[in-house]
């Protein structure tokens, strides 16, 4: 500590106008056995006065400008010291924000871009600590990228308060054996330009400080700004509740621990295991190594090693990246200077912040693994996709239409090329049924309600394939756009099979047929002829001759059948091909009812999945998507 009459830094930062006398002499204005306590509860010494003239209030002008309290130590004639909590006027200050490199900023946009994308799909708990992460990111990124802030945190007397007295060189946080001691959190920053970072932290100013080190003690901590936390493991609710706040917006922690409650299940399952990703941003000190007897402190920095790579913690040796791991004493100062060196180092590579949003961006891309990865392949296939079409042409009745529609192009051509007696009684009875050519596809009630299940079974099936593989929210998400689109389905369909059905009327006629209508016509006629010749060879009105007459009736006999049957023959082919040709319209027409109703909702899940799948594995910093 330096004598007041030195130059050092704690000397340059003098009284500021604005400070009230509460600050001096504690909140309520009153000392105790000679203490001056501030509202932090760290107890003053008094003996040193605030109006020590106009030559320390020209100092004061001068002084740094963040709007901290500043801790003056004076040695007076007793060799006793004396701490005094003075405010400074802030001074507008050029800060330059943070910067995050390309890759970091590309893992930002995805993450931003998968939330965006999964609102609708996943419940906003699910989504709540991406959205945080991001908005944290956010706000750090307009705050200075020259500081690092560091919190100091551990259990009831694990030391903390101690170790952050060490570091700032001035006894600024309250320790001793009451519990809780540290009861708010506490700031100490080593350069200008932090205020805007404290505000963050929610800290008020009269819990700010300033470090009281020698020039190159207070170089090697440039940039710096420490915040002691409340104790974890505090009775009372509201100190925890704080602490895990701020260890969510600090750049890097240091845990301290102590020889007796370093393995305390609380500490490693709530807080260090949640937070092995953190591991580049994280010290964790033994302190009050002093306590222990010869080689014990080996023992013991070596067990605490054991447990931190259990907590699944890469520890920083031999040049690799992960938490530093530190024996020492805050009280002999043992180990201190390791310390310094260590955290000297940290703070000047001005990556934390960044390292710790990468962090972030880690555990919380962990959380949503379950809900964007997976091991399977996803996706409709068209063998699903043509079971699928072809489970809906069932349900119309494609194959039975395309049948009836055969045997009326059959039944028209026997009417067309038949004898005239076959064809009256076809006729006669024909007449109650249909008319040639019209089609019901869906007659009975039965039949209705058999082809609704085979459209819902078809849909469920299309829904169940479409789905297998992905995760839940997922999942869900395909089965209600499969189950929105079989709304009407039935209905839809029967619509498109009586558009899609056969024509009203007759089928088209080939080419042929007037010849063999013509031939059945003769043949018809040679019978007509050969009867009349016949009755008039009995009546007398012709002379007799049995031959011809006879001749012309069978072969007109005989050549009426023959005709038909030919007709017939040379009608199959025909029919077949209309017959087909009215099953594959009512195919495609089925198969586009299902495709528009179903298959493409179902299909803009499927891609929507795809996008957000490709996102998270750009959020992963593999720039690919993820099985």
């Amino acid at each position: 500590m330096r004598k007041s009459g030195g130059s050092g830094p704690g000397e340059r930062r003098g009284a500021g106008p604005g400070e009230s006398e509460g600050h001096a002499r504690g909140g309520d204005g009153s000392s105790r056995d000679g203490d001056v306590s501030g509202e932090d509860g760290a107890p003053r010494r008094a003996g040193t006065s605030r109006h020590d003239g106009p030559a320390r209030r020209k100092e004061s002008e001068d002084a740094w400008d963040d709007g901290l309290i500043a801790r003056r130590v004076t040695e007076g004639a007793n060799g006793g010291q004396a701490a005094v909590a003075e405010t400074r006027k802030s001074r507008p200050q050029t800060v330059r924000p943070l910067v995050y490199d390309g890759p970091l900023r590309s893992r930002l946009d995805a993450m931003r871009e998968l939330v965006g994308l999964s609102r609708t799909r996943l419940d906003s708990k699910t989504l709540a600590e991406a959205g945080r992460v991001l908005d944290e990111a956010a706000a750090r990124r307009k705050l200075s990228g020259q500081h690092t802030v560091v919190a100091i945190a551990g259990a009831t007397g694990s030391g903390k308060s101690q170790l952050f007295n060490a570091l700032a060189g001035v006894a600024i946080s309250e320790t001793g054996v009451r519990r809780p001691t540290t009861a708010a959190p506490i700031a100490c920053s080593w350069s200008d330009g932090a205020a805007s970072l404290i505000d963050r932290l929610g800290i008020p100013g009269r819990l700010r400080r300033r470090p009281l080190q020698s020039p190159e003690a207070e170089a090697q901590l440039r940039g710096l700004v420490l915040v002691d936390l409340p104790d974890l493991d505090s009775a009372a609710v509201q100190h925890r509740e704080q602490a895990e706040r701020l260890l969510e917006l600090v750049d890097a922690v240091i845990w301290v621990v102590d020889p007796e409650k370093y393995a305390d299940a609380v500490l490693h399952e709530r807080y260090l295991r949640p937070l092995a990703g953190h591991a580049e941003v994280m010290f964790v000190v033994l302190n009050q190594v002093d306590r222990l007897p010869g080689e014990a402190a080996d023992q013991v920095l070596d067990d605490l090693r054991r447990l931190l790579d259990e907590d699944g913690i890469a520890l920083g040796e031999h040049g690799e990246p992960g938490a530093t791991v530190l024996a020492l004493s805050a009280l002999t100062g043992e180990g201190m200077g390791d310390l310094r060196e260590a955290l000297g180092e940290f703070v000047a590579e001005r990556g934390a912040a960044a390292r710790r949003v990468a962090a972030d961006i880690d555990a919380a891309a962990a959380r949503l693994r379950p809900v964007y990865a997976t091991r399977r392949r996803t996706g409709l296939s068209e063998q699903a996709r043509d079971e699928f079409s072809a489970r809906l042409a069932d349900a119309v009745g494609a194959t039975a239409a395309g049948e009836a529609a055969e045997r009326a192009w059959l039944r028209n051509a026997n009417r067309a090329c038949g004898t005239p007696w076959l064809r009256l009684w076809r006729w006669y009875l024909d007449r109650s049924d249909l008319p040639t050519g019209r089609l019901t596809l869906r007659g009975q009630g039965e039949e209705q309600a058999t082809a609704r299940q085979k459209v819902e079974q078809a849909v469920r099936t299309v829904a169940d394939r479409a789905s297998a593989g992905l995760p839940a929210p997922w999942a869900q998400a395909v089965r209600e756009a499969a189950t929105r689109g079989a709304h009407g389905l039935p209905e839809a369909l029967d619509e498109l099979a009586a558009r899609a059905g056969l024509p009203p009327g007759r089928p088209p006629r080939p080419g042929w047929w007037p010849v063999a209508v013509l031939v059945q016509a003769a043949m018809t006629l040679l019978q007509v002829v050969g009867g009349l010749w016949l009755v008039g060879q009995i009546a007398g009105v012709m002379a007799p001759n049995l031959g011809v007459p006879v001749l012309l009736m069978v072969s007109g006999i005989i050549g009426g059948p023959l005709v038909e049957w030919t007709c017939k023959l040379a009608a199959r082919g025909p029919a077949r091909r209309y017959g087909l040709e009215a099953e594959r319209r009512l195919r495609e027409a089925a198969a586009g009812c299902g495709r528009a109703r179903v298959l493409d909702p179902v299909a803009a899940e499927l891609l929507r999945y795809r996008e957000v799948r490709e996102q998270y594995g750009r959020v992963l910093g593999t720039g690919v998507g993820v099985r």
